[in-house]
């Protein structure tokens, strides 16, 4: 979700006061956007490798689920965090490793991962230029018997 979130930007907010960031002024009233895309890709923010898929960056870290951690920034943050996140974030663990424990996955026709192209298109959403495809193989037999 860093690398691939479901909108490039948030919902816009509006400033309730004039404040300076970074240099910055910020007049009240002024409409926000958050480039929640730009930001995952920050390298100043995630490192050198902020564009790759490296899952081990968060292994022991706590993560606040409450709004105020921004690893989370596709979920919002705060008061007007998502209000389904905790169910998204449920809900993808669960279904993943149903998929995971009940199949097998393979890349048709000898493809290899290097040969994944995980470029997106623009738009109000972020999908992908081109088209996953994996092969899978159910791997769980019942124990039923025909009688």
């Amino acid at each position: 979700m860093r690398l691939h979130p479901a909108a490039p930007l948030l919902v816009p907010h509006e400033s309730i006061e004039e404040v300076k960031i970074n240099g910055y002024g910020i007049p009240k009233g002024s409409c926000l956007m958050v480039n929640v895309w730009g930001i995952a890709r920050n390298q100043q923010i995630w490192s050198q490798n902020a564009e790759e898929f490296y899952p081990e960056r968060f292994i022991e870290v706590d993560i606040d689920l409450k709004g105020k951690d921004f690893r989370l920034i596709p979920f919002g943050s705060g008061r007007r965090g998502c209000p389904g996140m905790q169910m998204g974030l449920t809900a993808v663990r669960l279904i993943l490793a149903q998929l995971v424990h009940c199949f097998d996955w393979k890349l048709p026709n000898g493809m290899s991962t290097g040969d994944l192209d995980m470029k997106e298109k623009s738009g109000l959403s972020v999908p992908r230029a081109e088209h996953l495809i994996a092969v899978p193989k159910y791997r769980l037999y019942s124990n039923t018997r025909e009688e």
